[in-house]
């Protein structure tokens, strides 16, 4: 990467369906940009306060998301889906839990950065296009093979704790930064929140 490539930081959280619609969006602008645009992915963990010690997710805990937010989430989702012309097997993914995936994930930006964009783009795909359970261990290392990388690699990434702990430094990091949801994309200390449309993010780039 050279200083003279555009570089944009974005908190993101794969269970968020507003990451995803708000990273199609990113595509969008990016088709419209002759110069190349730097994404520097920063993991964000929605579940965070819900998790329990042995890993499943407890979805007792009051996080002030109701039946309402749910539904209104939903409609959201919809209208941007029309809006970006995006399909999506689901709207909102409640019962996934993308540790497993963040973990993959940052080890491959880590370790193997040239094959990072790919992997994050088939996580994605593979929850929000096909439905699958990204929290699932053989599930992310099938999307792992599918774009060639050393598979049991992966598999020791999600179970490492060294990974996990630097995963939750990086979460606790973004909250002492501000960042309080997900999507948050950052240029040049611009900040645009959300699935913001592509003349938002061309906005940023002024």
């Amino acid at each position: 990467m050279t200083d003279s490539v555009d570089r944009l930081e974005c908190y993101a959280d794969y269970v968020c369906p507003f990451c995803y619609l708000g990273k199609q969006s990113l595509e969008q602008y990016r088709e419209t940009r002759s110069d190349p645009l730097e994404l520097d992915w920063r993991p964000f963990d929605l579940r965070s306060g819900k998790r329990t010690p042995d890993g499943s997710i407890d979805h007792d805990v009051d996080d002030g998301k109701d039946d309402q937010y749910f539904e209104q989430a939903k409609q959201n989702v919809r209208r941007l889906q029309a809006e970006y012309d995006v399909e999506m097997a689901q709207e909102i993914a409640i019962e996934v839990d993308s540790l497993p995936a963040q973990q993959a994930s940052w080890y491959v930006k880590q370790e193997i950065p040239d094959q990072w964009a790919a992997f994050d783009d088939a996580i994605y795909a593979a929850l929000w296009q096909d439905g699958r359970d990204i929290g699932d261990i053989d599930v992310l290392a099938d999307l792992a093979a599918d774009v060639g990388l050393p598979v049991d690699e992966i598999r020791s990434a999600i179970d490492d704790d060294g990974v996990r702990t630097d995963l939750e430094e990086r979460f606790s990091m973004a909250q002492q930064r501000g960042i309080t949801g997900v999507p948050t994309f950052i240029h040049e200390g611009q900040v645009a929140r959300g699935a913001v449309p592509p003349t938002q993010f061309e906005r940023l780039f002024e």
